[in-house]
């Protein structure tokens, strides 16, 4: 009812309802675009394409299920996504990018930028290998059988500008709604795609195709990590700061307590994103070469999505890669020798901490085992469909992943709406 009632009071203040209303408008724009079709395409080909390849539904969980129907947003914001991570990186490891993210806005609007560039440039990149490479039998071709270029042409610009609005729409979004727009595109997608979802698990238990039991597990998971991602997310440990009175001309500065907040899960939801990526490489792979190399065996074999024994080893990667991406992505984000030197540059100390490098070492010691939590937990919500789905006749191998993406993307707009309510000091909600 707290969300609820913050919604309802949030419609009332003018200038927020309009940014909700513009949210939604463009939210429609998006789910209208998912359903025009790439020209070009024979779709009884890319059906069969489709038919059985685990590979492919993460592009289509993030896409809103464009990606099976080969629309002109079949692509998704994915590359956006690679682009900042990217770019985050970068910054960590060239200077001169580094200089740049701290000169302030204008350092942030030329990253920015950057990062639209180098988006656009994946975009084309990926719409090159669907279109060339593995929908190639999908293009239609010419009446002789030989390769349409001007066809794929067609394809290839149709993808890269579907990315490219989207990257724009969530901009906007971002400028002139409320939310972070690239979240709830994804998140758009994947709410969409729910009541369908829904029904036909209805539709198999009529058909005995599953087990009333087998649902009744998929609900209990469900619940499991809808509430576990709301305590994770909003968890957090915070570090006591206190800062020592400075006296400047006739003024005193200083002198207050305050707190630095260490989240639970500081990565979202990018670790188990990095570590499916990496374990679907080499399966990406097998699409190009024969059905019968040893390479596309030996991958069959053992890092199978289905069967034992690859998803044993596929599962026990996967925990570990979410793991160990955890602590990397945390230590990118959280620099805690920046936050050291922050805090000694502004005359600020963690009580009984000496400032200096017994502070980077305490804080150090308290972002490794409040990490440990967050990465325990993603670890759980990346294994625990694969091993539901061997107990069980239900296909949820990325419902964890969904929810995960869906509960943070809502708790995180709702902070925001609750937070531009507070800024306008909105009557009876203080």
């Amino acid at each position: 009812m707290g969300a609820l009632d913050t919604i309802i009071k949030a419609v009332k203040v003018p200038d927020i309802r309009k940014k909700i209303i513009f949210t939604l408008l463009m939210i429609v724009v998006f789910r209208l675009g998912a359903n025009i079709p790439v020209p070009g395409i024979n779709r009884e080909v890319l059906q069969e394409a489709f038919t059985g390849q685990g590979l492919f539904e993460i592009f289509d969980l993030f896409s809103g299920g464009s990606f099976s129907n080969f629309t002109i947003f079949a692509l998704s914001i994915t590359p956006y996504i690679t682009a900042s991570i990217i770019l985050n990186l970068l910054t960590i490891a060239v200077p001169a990018l580094e200089a740049l993210s701290k000169e302030g806005t204008e350092g942030r609007k030329k990253i920015a930028q950057y990062t639209r560039y180098l988006t656009v440039a994946l975009a084309f990149l990926q719409a090159i290998g669907l279109a060339v490479g593995l929908f190639r039998d999908a293009i239609l071709k010419n009446p002789d059988g030989s390769m349409n270029y001007f066809t794929i042409v067609v394809v290839i610009m149709s993808l890269t500008g579907g990315t490219a609005f989207l990257m724009w729409l969530g901009e906007q979004i971002n400028e002139y709604g409320v939310g972070n727009g690239i979240s709830l595109i994804i998140f758009a997608g994947i709410i969409c795609r729910a009541p369908a979802a829904i029904g036909n698990s209805f539709q198999r238990v009529d058909r005995h195709e599953i087990s009333v039991m087998s649902l009744l597990l998929f609900a209990l998971f469900a619940l499991f990590v809808i509430v576990g991602t709301i305590m994770v997310q909003q968890g957090q440990r915070r570090i006591p700061v206190q800062y020592a009175k400075r006296v400047v001309g006739r003024k005193m500065y200083g002198g207050q307590n305050t707190h630095i907040p260490i989240k639970v899960n500081q990565a979202g939801v990018i670790p188990i994103i990095f570590s499916m990526s990496l374990l679907q490489f080499p399966l990406t792979i097998t699409y190009f070469m024969s059905a019968n190399s040893g390479f596309t065996a030996f991958v069959n074999k053992w890092l199978s999505m289905s069967d034992p024994p690859g998803v044993w080893i596929y599962v026990a990667l996967y925990v570990v890669l979410t793991v160990f991406f955890t602590y990397f992505y945390t230590a990118v984000t959280f620099n805690v020798a920046d936050v050291s030197d922050n805090m000694r540059s502004n005359g600020g100390f963690i009580p009984g901490i000496r400032p200096g490098r017994t502070t980077v070492e305490y804080l150090n010691r308290v972002m490794t085992r409040i990490t440990f939590v967050g990465a325990i937990f993603l670890a759980a919500i990346a294994a625990l469909p694969f091993l539901i789905q061997q107990a069980t006749e239900l296909d949820i191998r990325f419902g964890g992943t969904a929810l995960l993406i869906v509960v943070g993307v809502g708790l995180d707009t709702m902070k925001q709406i609750e937070n531009q309510m507070v800024m306008r000091n909105y009557k009876g909600f203080l």
